[in-house]
């Protein structure tokens, strides 16, 4: 009777673990998404076939299976798996596991150290993985979400390889969903295009794709298939894979930047809208539409800057979700705009020059001359009021004397710009003539 209460209650536990528990791999040739990693000539399938470990760095997404291949490494090659999270762990928590694989290795048996969230350690608890990997007490295998180049030091990843997994993608999601419908014996309740509404939702994570597909049986009633509509409803909608403080963030406001500078308008409104869906403060946005209408525009449509200002102001006034529209009517209007970087490069150039020349004096002629002294040293003399210069123009040298002239801004002849261009050559015809004059 005991070992009939003893079955119910496994299969009972059995049944209550989540799908993307149940449905995980037991050996790399069942992990799909990472073929490059796991298939036939994969990096991890081959350093198993060679024998040998090395301490590594999972960078990659969410739900890729990063914490499953570390477990079946561990499976694979008779290593003592250890598992911490950084999030959890602590100064006391790194030395307890660092003494327990020094005793298993006295005892002839390595230890897998994996490392959930290792970018959440600071350097003091990262440089503390350095002695242990060096000696071969333990091969650190750390799992990150964030570029391991900015979140990880610089000794941690020389002593470790990086490697990346990806998004599945919806044939691997697929193949994820069918494994699922064979576990539980039934189909999953979705029309075609709600199967591929239910992959766009998933964003590329195995594991909320299972979740995802455990909540349609349990909304499901006995012959109801649901459509795309109707799995909106059901599941809500997964939010989308975003960290404003960090890849998501930086990823999806790169892209932006770069769509509008490159006057796709389409693809601007599209990463725009995705900054939007995932909870990015508008406000931030704005900040960034004045900076492209600034370094990407420029003077070739000075109705950039002004109309960014105008987008930006115009949300803290309308607030949510009214400001919105303003913000992209800006970014279509900035996508659209003629584009120069001239001044950006002049901003650039100059600056340069200003730190490398130092605190040079400015020519004595434009120096105002307030004290006698002052006026005895030169200050001022020979300065030419262009106003009462013909043209209204002198064609004085502005620059200090070890300098000589420079040449920072360059024109295109694009947009508003070909017109300046036209006035800077203008002016430096006139120029030409006053030195001559002069001489």
């Amino acid at each position: 009777m005991s070992d009939l209460f003893s079955s119910l209650a496994d299969e009972t536990a059995q049944k209550a673990r989540p799908l993307a528990d149940r449905l995980r791999p037991q050996s790399l040739a069942e992990v799909t998404g990472q073929p490059h990693l796991t298939g036939k000539d994969g990096a991890l399938t081959r350093m198993i076939a060679d024998g040998t470990l090395g301490s590594m760095i999972f960078w990659g997404p969410p739900g890729t299976g990063k914490t499953t291949v570390a477990r079946l490494l561990a499976g694979e090659t008779d290593l003592a798996f250890e598992q911490i999270s950084a999030i959890f762990s602590g100064v006391a928590d790194l030395k307890k596991a660092f003494e327990a694989a020094r005793a298993r290795r006295m005892s002839g048996r390595q230890t897998l150290l994996f490392v959930d969230e290792i970018h959440r350690f600071n350097k003091a608890q990262l440089d503390s993985f350095l002695p242990v990997m060096e000696d071969g007490t333990v091969i650190l295998i750390g799992a990150t979400t964030e570029n391991p180049s900015f979140e990880l030091n610089a000794a941690l990843l020389s002593r470790a390889r990086v490697l990346t997994f990806k998004p599945h993608d919806d044939e691997s999601l697929r193949l994820l969903v069918e494994r699922a419908e064979a576990a539980q014996g039934r189909a999953l309740p979705l029309d075609q295009e709600a199967r591929q509404s239910l992959y766009r939702m998933a964003d590329g994570d195995g594991r909320a794709v299972l979740t995802l597909a455990e909540e349609v049986w349990r909304a499901a009633r006995e012959g109801e298939t649901f459509d795309a509509a109707q799995l909106q409803e059901i599941v809500q909608r997964r939010a989308p894979v975003y960290d404003k403080g960090q890849d998501g963030h930086y990823n999806l406001i790169s892209a932006l930047h770069k769509a509008v500078r490159g006057s796709d308008p389409d693809a601007s409104l599209y990463y725009l809208c995705r900054m939007f869906d995932a909870g990015e403060d508008p406000r931030f946005i704005g900040r960034r539409l004045v900076r492209m209408a600034s370094e990407d525009v420029g003077l070739a449509d000075p109705q950039a800057l002004v109309v960014a200002n105008a987008a930006k102001d115009a949300y803290d006034f309308l607030g949510s979700p009214e400001g919105e529209l303003a913000l992209a009517q800006a970014c279509i209007y900035i996508a659209t705009a003629p584009k120069s970087n001239a001044a950006y490069t002049a901003f650039k150039q100059a600056s340069r020059a200003a730190r490398e020349y130092g605190s040079l004096l400015p020519p004595k002629h434009i120096l105002n001359a307030p004290t006698r002294l002052m006026k005895d040293e030169g200050y001022g003399a020979g300065y030419e009021y262009d106003h009462d210069a013909p043209d209204a123009f002198s064609g004085q040298d502005y620059f200090p004397e070890k300098m000589g002239r420079q040449k920072f801004y360059d024109p295109p002849e694009r947009g508003f710009e070909r017109e300046l261009r036209k006035r800077l050559e203008y002016w430096a015809k006139l120029r030409a003539e006053r030195e001559d004059d002069g001489r």
